[in-house]
């Protein structure tokens, strides 16, 4: 189960900026006949950080999404630059979509969020002991911040209103989390 059953026959580099690179590959399927595949490798890692207050809030960054054409609403995310840790990552994108600092971190889950088309992997966080300060938001960004109840954004999910995956693991798995027990507000 573990082994390649693809063959790779040659490759060449399509496309190459700061952020990704996309390579195309000339292949033998696992059934035996020849095509190509495309791969887009991330150069850095996909971070999200779910905010939770003692009194059971979290926040969401809402932003118009170049690539979808519309607005999203998402947990506090970004990239982490290769060779920063990824804690000291997600705590700088937390600071800079919504001013918030935190005493605790938890690692919630690693995802690989398009593995079909790409090796982008992402790290979830949960952040507690939170403490607000001056939100501290990149040029490119355009943010909303709003604090809800972290069952208004569990039903958000369930509505289809948040629909990025990093947002939609990291919820569900505190959803989870909570049901079990294993985390309280």
């Amino acid at each position: 189960m573990n082994e390649n059953p693809w063959t790779i026959l040659g490759e060449r580099a399509v496309y190459d900026n700061r952020w990704i690179s996309l390579t195309e590959y000339d292949v033998l399927n696992p059934g035996g006949g020849k095509g190509i595949y495309g791969k887009v490798h991330f150069k850095g890692l996909a971070l999200g950080v779910l905010p939770l207050d003692e009194d059971g809030y979290t926040w969401l960054v809402g932003q118009y999404r170049f690539t979808l054409s519309e607005y999203s609403w998402e947990i506090p995310e970004g990239g982490g630059d290769p060779g920063e840790e990824p804690l000291a990552s997600a705590q700088r994108e937390l600071r800079e979509e919504t001013g918030l600092v935190a005493s605790e971190w938890t690692h919630l889950l690693d995802m690989h969020l398009s593995n079909s088309v790409t090796d982008e992997k992402a790290i979830v966080f949960l952040a507690r002991g939170l403490e607000q300060r001056e939100a501290m938001p990149e040029e490119t960004e355009q943010l909303v911040v709003k604090r809800v109840h972290f069952e208004e954004a569990w039903r958000m999910v369930e509505r289809g209103e948040i629909t990025d995956s990093i947002s939609v693991g990291a919820i569900q798995r505190v959803k989870l989390l909570l049901l079990e027990g294993k985390l309280a507000i």
